[in-house]
């Protein structure tokens, strides 16, 4: 690291090595050499008596062998990236020179390229995106039974279960999984289209021939793994495309923001916390503290990611014609910080499920401070069934839990709910008797277990299964 400029955090701090490569200078270069060889190939194959085998095999032997300093220095005195590689290149491969680039725009490398890197990005991103859904639902099995307080408004609600409210989390995630799989579908090569995306220099170097340069254009997305090819271009492939790739990485986004910020509202709660190391600092003055750091990271990431789809739509927006160049410094960054913030935000979300933290007792504390508030529904069922007015033990039950909630709120002191309407006249019961209608929490939380049984058997474990061979082997450990 060069500690006298800046350097991105992306990169020193919270990504995947995997992730970095891909859009790392290296990875660009030596793809752009791939989609050159692709043409030449396809053109040879095609009888395109100016490209020969030989040229082509000169070619592929220099795919990797880059030389970065006398490209930036050629690119330096000619101000053109893609040409200052063509001459590099050539120089490289002096029998294949006059061929390199042979009929092609900046744009055959360029975006060829980039839909190269971002085919093979989304496979790294489903992978993690698989993985947290892996661990989300053996956290889900593990806890389906386990009564807690529910939350509306961040205010005590109805009891659900701990394994029913993280398969909430999953069911986002699986949301994102098929936006993931669309976008998939919707990777096309944009092929060999010519200046602006009307073939003409090809049409003229197979002298007319509209079939062979249909067919060059296949073959070169295939050649450059793809089955699919944009069918029309302008001089680049369609940024709308862009702005749908940002929106779907985006969403990821949101769904791991939600996480994250549940999760620090539990821990303030103390019920359920993120893994916390041996000998992690919380806070340099505070030293009993567990700050949730990585939830907090990960929020921090997620906003940052959520607010790029504006400048993808705004590039889409705005490309004149058959092309503009505003897009290029733009993209340049906020392709690569689409990727890469998904990536960093992914790869703590793994982390942070593998090793998630649940205090039971804390849970029934909270559990047993507000259940005499739950209960009141079921105590007002129970009057009725003796024989009194909905309307007038709804009043009563009202005036009381009003007053027992000031207690606890103004005088610190427990819920005195059941005492408070066992000793009322007009409430027909004793206090065991009203503290057996409240009976054991669990009754409270409906369907919630089997819910989650049903949803992690039904829904999730078909979608594992599909993608068994992305489990597992994913480095997810914390750089700082």
């Amino acid at each position: 690291m060069n500690h006298d400029i800046y350097q991105e955090p992306l990169v020193s701090r919270y990504t995947s090595r995997e992730m970095q490569a891909l859009f790392s200078e290296r990875f660009k270069f030596t793809t752009w050499r791939r989609c050159w060889v692709a043409l030449a190939e396809a053109q040879h194959e095609l009888g395109l008596e100016l490209v020969s085998r030989e040229m082509v095999d000169e070619l592929k032997s220099h795919v990797e062998d880059v030389d970065f300093a006398a490209a930036a220095k050629k690119e330096k005195e000619i101000r053109h990236d893609v040409m200052a590689h063509v001459h590099v290149y050539g120089q490289q491969c002096p029998k294949a020179e006059a061929i390199i680039h042979l009929g092609a725009t900046s744009q055959f490398v360029v975006c060829n390229t980039d839909l190269i890197i971002q085919k093979k990005a989304l496979r790294l991103i489903k992978k993690a995106l698989v993985n947290v859904i892996a661990n989300l639902a053996d956290f889900c099995r593990s806890y389906k039974d386990m009564a807690t307080l529910g939350f509306t408004h961040y205010q005590p609600a109805q009891p659900t279960t701990v394994g029913k409210r993280n398969t909430l989390y999953i069911q986002d995630l699986l949301m994102d999984l098929d936006y993931i799989e669309a976008l998939e579908r919707q990777l096309k090569a944009r092929g060999a289209k010519g200046t602006v995306g009307t073939q003409a220099t090809f049409i003229e170097l197979f002298h007319g021939d509209h079939a062979k340069v249909r067919e060059l254009d296949r073959r070169v997305a295939e050649k450059l793994g793809f089955d699919q090819v944009f069918p029309v271009t302008g001089q680049t492939y369609p940024r709308k495309l862009d702005m749908k790739t940002a929106e779907t990485l985006a969403g990821i986004g949101a769904s791991a923001h939600k996480f994250a910020v549940d999760l620090r509202l539990l821990s303030n709660l103390k019920v359920q916390e993120e893994p916390f190391e041996q000998k992690q600092v919380g806070s340099s003055a505070m030293a009993y503290k567990r700050n949730p750091m990585r939830s907090e990271r990960m929020t921090g990431l997620a906003r940052k990611l959520m607010g790029l789809p504006a400048d993808f739509a705004a590039t889409a927006a705005n490309q004149w014609f058959e092309r503009t160049l505003d897009d290029s410094a733009i993209r340049r960054m906020d392709m690569a910080q689409a990727f890469l913030l998904t990536d960093a935000i992914l790869r703590l979300y793994v982390n942070i499920t593998s090793g998630m933290v649940v205090y039971p007792k804390q849970i029934e504390k909270h559990l047993r401070a507000e259940l005499p508030f739950m209960a009141t529904e079921k105590i007002l069922m129970a009057c009725v069934e003796q024989g009194k007015s909905r309307q007038e033990m709804h009043e009563v039950i009202r005036e009381h839990s009003v007053a027992a909630g000031l207690a606890v709120k103004e005088e610190g002191l427990d819920n005195d709910l059941l005492v408070r309407l066992a000793k009322d006249e007009r409430i027909p019961f004793s206090l065991g008797t009203l503290e057996k209608l409240i009976g054991n929490y669990q009754e409270f939380t409906g369907r919630a277990p089997q819910q989650t049984e049903e949803f992690l058997d039904e829904v999730v474990a078909p979608v594992l299964e599909k993608h068994k061979d992305l489990l597992g082997g994913l480095d997810s450990s914390l750089k700082v």
